[in-house]
């Protein structure tokens, strides 16, 4: 054997020993204690889930219209029957509204509401009622809205959106 292969054989046993020895403190060190695996909410929060965003044909809106245009929410709730949403009620909201839409929905329904936004664009609000139970979302329709999204636009939306966080005195136990 020569000179050179000698040393070479042994920078590369030294490397190999060199390789098992951080494997092996990084096994015997690591607690996973710095992850979020199994991590417990706060003392006071209520537990929600955020994931995974449902399917439309999972999420059951109820529409209002909050607009002077007559049979608005009929046509909105129609185009949302038409692209698999389950529609509850329809009718006139109690008072009128400036925005695009206003989305209130409970504990249940935060990722449900985040898909409902993407159908109008990112452009709705939400509102967050942490009392509520039911698993309907309320879509209040407002002065601003044009239609909803097409196909392709909602598929940028949700990506665009991603998992929504938990809202104020929640935590995601997904």
């Amino acid at each position: 054997m020569t000179l050179s292969r000698a040393r070479a054989l042994v920078l590369v046993s030294l490397l190999v020993l060199a390789a098992l020895v951080l494997v092996l403190v990084a096994v015997i060190k690591d607690d996973q204690s710095g992850s979020s695996f199994g991590k417990s909410c706060p003392a006071g929060s209520v537990k929600v889930r955020t994931r995974p965003l449902p399917d439309t044909n999972q999420i059951k809106v109820n529409v209002f219209n909050g607009t002077s245009t007559p049979g608005l929410a009929t046509t909105v709730a129609e185009e949302f029957r038409n692209r698999g949403f389950t529609v509850g009620a329809v009718k006139d909201a109690p008072q009128k509204y400036a925005g695009t839409a206003k989305l209130a929905y409970g504990r249940n329904e935060i990722a449900a509401a985040a898909v409902v936004n993407s159908y109008f664009l990112v452009k709705a609000e939400y509102a967050f009622d942490l009392k509520r139970t039911d698993d309907f979302v309320d879509v209040t329709i407002g002065s601003q809205y044009t239609k909803l999204g097409t196909k392709t636009e909602v598929n940028q939306a949700q990506a665009q959106i991603g998992n929504p966080s938990p809202p104020p005195g929640t935590c995601d136990i997904s």
